[in-house]
C-alpha cells in the first residue's frame, strides 16, 4: 500500500508538467491548425539554456547559486521567448497564410536549429545543476515505509498548477480569450468582426511558449539537466496528448495529459521500464484512432 502510494505521490509532478505543456500547447494550435513540435523543442532549448548560463554565472561571473540560477533564469527566459516571437512572426504567421501544411516541415527544421544550438554553445557537454530544495516533506509513514515529496517537486506542482488556472481565466473571463476562441473558430468571421486574426496568433504563439519556457524552467531545476533529444520526445509526447485531449479546449488537454503522466508513472513502477515509451506511445495512437470524429457529408 505504501509503494502504491509512493507512485501515486511521484505521478503528481510529472501529471502537472504534462498538463502546463498540454495546455500551452493548445493555445497555439487552436489559431495554427497544424501540428507544430517547435513547441517542444522551445521546451527543452529553455532548460539547456537554464543549465548554460546558470554554469557560466557561477563559474566564470563567481555568482552565488541563487544569483546564478536567477541570472540563468532570466537569460533563458529572454532567449526562448525572443527565439518564439521571431519564429512565429517571421515563420510560422506567413506561413499559416501562404501554406499552412509546411508549418510541419518547417516545425521540424527549427527544432534542429535549436537542438543543435543548444549542443554547440555548450560544446556537447553535459552539465549539471547542484541539487537544492531537495528536503524530503513526508506525507504518510507505515512499518518504516516513508511516502515523501522534495521541495521542488511540490513547488513545481504548485506553479505549473497556477499555470494552468491563470491561462484558464484568462481564456475564460478576459476579452482577449472570447477573440481567441472566435479566431480557433473562425478566423475570417473573426476578421469581418474586426478583430486581428494575425495579432491573435503571435500572442497566442507567444503565450503557448512562455508556457513551454516556465515549464521547461522548472522540469531543468528538478532533474538537473536537459538532453539536447528532450525537444524530439516531448514535442512528440505533448503533440499527441493534446490531440486525445482535444485541441479545441486546453484544459481537456492538460487533463488528458495528466491522466498520461500518472499511466507513464505506473507502467514505470510495475512494468518493464524499457518498454515504457513504447508502450505509451502505442497506446496514445489507439486513443487517436478510437478518438477520432469523421464529418460524414448527409
Amino acid at each position: 500500500m505504501a509503494y502504491l502510494l509512493q507512485q501515486l505521490a511521484n505521478a503528481v509532478p510529472i501529471a502537472a508538467l504534462y498538463a502546463a505543456l498540454a495546455f500551452g500547447y493548445s493555445i497555439v494550435f487552436g489559431v495554427m491548425k497544424r501540428a507544430d513540435i517547435t513547441y517542444g523543442a522551445l521546451f527543452a532549448f529553455s532548460g539547456q539554456m537554464l543549465v548554460l548560463f546558470t554554469d557560466v554565472g557561477y563559474t566564470r561571473m563567481y555568482l552565488i547559486l541563487p544569483a546564478a540560477f536567477a541570472f540563468g533564469a532570466g537569460v533563458s527566459a529572454a532567449y526562448t521567448l525572443g527565439t518564439s516571437f521571431l519564429v512565429g512572426r517571421t515563420i510560422m504567421l506567413p506561413l499559416s497564410h501562404k501554406s499552412p501544411n509546411t508549418i510541419i516541415v518547417a516545425a521540424l527544421g527549427m527544432m534542429i536549429i535549436l537542438m543543435e544550438t543548444a549542443r554547440l554553445a555548450s560544446n556537447t557537454r553535459g552539465i549539471w545543476l547542484p541539487p537544492f530544495l531537495n528536503r524530503a516533506i513526508v506525507f504518510w509513514e507505515s512499518g518504516g515505509f516513508q511516502v515523501t515529496l522534495t521541495e521542488i517537486q511540490l513547488l513545481n506542482t504548485v506553479l505549473m498548477l497556477l499555470v494552468i488556472l491563470a491561462g484558464a481565466l484568462v481564456l475564460k473571463c478576459t476579452g482577449w480569450g472570447r477573440i481567441w476562441r472566435a479566431v480557433t473558430d473562425d478566423a475570417l468571421a473573426a476578421e469581418l468582426c474586426g478583430a486581428s486574426a494575425n495579432r491573435v496568433f503571435l500572442i497566442a504563439y507567444l503565450a503557448s511558449a512562455l508556457v513551454a519556457t516556465v515549464c521547461g524552467l522548472m522540469a531543468t531545476s528538478y532533474y538537473g539537466t536537459m538532453d539536447f533529444g528532450a525537444g524530439l520526445m516531448f514535442g512528440l509526447k505533448v503533440l499527441m496528448i493534446a490531440a486525445v485531449g482535444g485541441y479545441s479546449d486546453p484544459l481537456k488537454s492538460a487533463g488528458g495529459a495528466a491522466l498520461l503522466g500518472l499511466s507513464e508513472t505506473m507502467w514505470g513502477a510495475y512494468g518493464p521500464f524499457l518498454w515504457r515509451d513504447f508502450v505509451m506511445f502505442s497506446l496514445l495512437v489507439l486513443l487517436l484512432v478510437l478518438s477520432r470524429r469523421e464529418r460524414v457529408a448527409p
